[in-house]
Order: C-alpha cells, then sequence, then structure tokens
C-alpha cells in the first residue's frame, strides 16, 4: 500500500535556532533517514523539496500560514502500522514535529 507521510512543526513555537553543528548533524540524519528508506525499497516516488512559506486559502480569502508543513514523501508499506513505525524514526520528531500518516486508495 502507498502512503504520504507530511512532516509538520510549527517554526513560530521552536526553541532559538540550532547551532552550526547540531544543524549538520540534524540534516545528515535526515540524509542517512532517506537513504534507508531508498535502500528498503520504500520510497515510491523520487523525494521533492517543498515551499515552506507557502499560502492558504479559506473562505475569506489568503489565510496566515505558520509554515507548518516542512514537506512530504511516498512510501510503500504493508499497513498503516508498518508506515507508523516508518515515521517513528523520521527527524522531524527531533525538533518536537510530527508525521501524518495518509493512506492512498
Amino acid at each position: 500500500m502507498e502512503f504520504v507521510l507530511v512532516f509538520r512543526r510549527d517554526h513560530r513555537s521552536i526553541a532559538p535556532p540550532l547551532e552550526e553543528e547540531d544543524l549538520l548533524m540534524y540534516r545528515k540524519h535526515w540524509q542517512d533517514w532517506y537513504l534507508s528508506l531508498a535502500a528498503r525499497q520504500r520510497l515510491t516516488r523520487p523525494v521533492q523539496r517543498w515551499d515552506t512559506q507557502g499560502i492558504a486559502i479559506g473562505q475569506s480569502g489568503v489565510l496566515e500560514n505558520g509554515g507548518t508543513v516542512e514537506g512530504l514523501i511516498f512510501i510503500e508499506a504493508a499497513d498503516r502500522a508498518e508506515a507508523a513505525e516508518i515515521a517513528r524514526d523520521c527527524p522531524i520528531l527531533l525538533l518536537g514535529g510530527c508525521v501524518e500518516i495518509l493512506q492512498g486508495k
């Protein structure tokens, strides 16, 4: 089954920016996580970078967007439990973010 993992983090409530060394370690964690998913043939589409400064449209027009979506990836998993297990290793969790798991139909 295909799932999309949506990475969310509220940029307004995050602690002060990471020090350079911590930022490098955080980026390495992302790289290692992606590569492990690719090695296990879990990625169903190429990883794509996303603009985190998008806009949201509501009935009254453009809404303030806190930049809560950091990105997303599409994965293959046997079921929602396996997708959740994959998401538990996501680096976004280290910064207080979360991973939303949506199953394709």
